[in-house]
């Protein structure tokens, strides 16, 4: 199996040009005309998963997030950038990462899966399908039911397999109308509270967002950017072991890249 033809389904089903102006997603790193016989699957290129990837004698390694997002001017070992992308070529392995494209497609309304949420619309609009109904970041729609911000909490993290969330906000509050924005959502607090959000399910919440938040009546669950982007690997597994039968997947295993001490 060539490289570029598992590229050209994954771009049938997740456009590069439904991805953000500032986003990088599609080849990182490789040749389209690359053979792969096996493909390891991850949400970050970090220098562990490449190495991971290399053990497990794999050609072509595909994240959520893009190993490349700003200019690089000079590959070379003492780049942590270039250790990277020198380690990817000496290892004959492809790099492809679906980001901002993936999450307008498929990840606002396969995590809203995850918690039952139900009457969905987009967060942020950034554009229309082909049958005219909003695409775009996130989602904002209705819990299975009424519940405190306690058992919200518990809710996400039974759904995502979480040990911890950081609370900002009343525990006893009842909510029911959700804003999920999977990954960094900081910047879409003020789509939340003008969508009429009671509670806010997102990542990488600042001190500073978090109770001007709060100030303006909306309870956020910080679940991580990890906490709850890691769905795209099982979505992705099951997506090429679908399309491409044939092919060898492995998934890197589920781990908070931190540690709480």
């Amino acid at each position: 199996m060539k490289c570029g033809q598992i590229i050209d389904r994954l771009e049938q089903a997740v456009p590069l040009a439904l991805a953000e102006q500032w986003d990088n997603p599609g080849l990182q790193v490789g040749r389209r005309e690359a053979q792969v016989n096996k493909i390891y699957l991850a949400l970050d290129a970090t220098d562990e998963v490449i190495e991971h990837c290399r053990r497990a004698g794999a050609d072509f390694l595909i994240t959520h997030h893009p190993l490349l997002m700003g200019g690089v001017k000079k590959i070379n070992s003492e780049d942590f950038h270039g250790r990277k992308i020198l380690n990817l070529i000496e290892s004959h392995i492809a790099h492809y990462a679906l980001h901002t494209n993936y999450d307008v497609a498929f990840m606002g309304r396969l995590c809203s899966d995850y918690l039952g949420m139900t009457d969905l619309l987009p967060l942020e609009e950034t554009g229309r399908d082909e049958n005219g109904a909003p695409m775009g970041i996130g989602t904002v729609g209705m819990l299975p039911r009424e519940m405190t911000v306690r058992e919200c909490c518990q809710h996400v993290k039974e759904a995502f397999s979480l040990e911890h969330i950081k609370v900002f906000g009343d525990m006893e509050r009842k909510v029911r109308r959700a804003a999920l924005c999977p990954g960094s959502g900081k910047s879409l607090v003020s789509c939340a509270i003008k969508k009429q959000a009671q509670v806010y399910i997102t990542g990488d919440m600042g001190h500073h967002d978090g109770i001007d938040a709060v100030d303006q009546g909306l309870v956020i669950l910080d679940a991580g950017h990890y906490g709850v982007e890691h769905v795209f690997i099982f979505w992705m597994e099951a997506f090429l072991r679908q399309e491409f039968p044939g092919l060898e997947i492995v998934s890197e295993r589920i781990a908070q890249p931190f540690q709480i001490v």
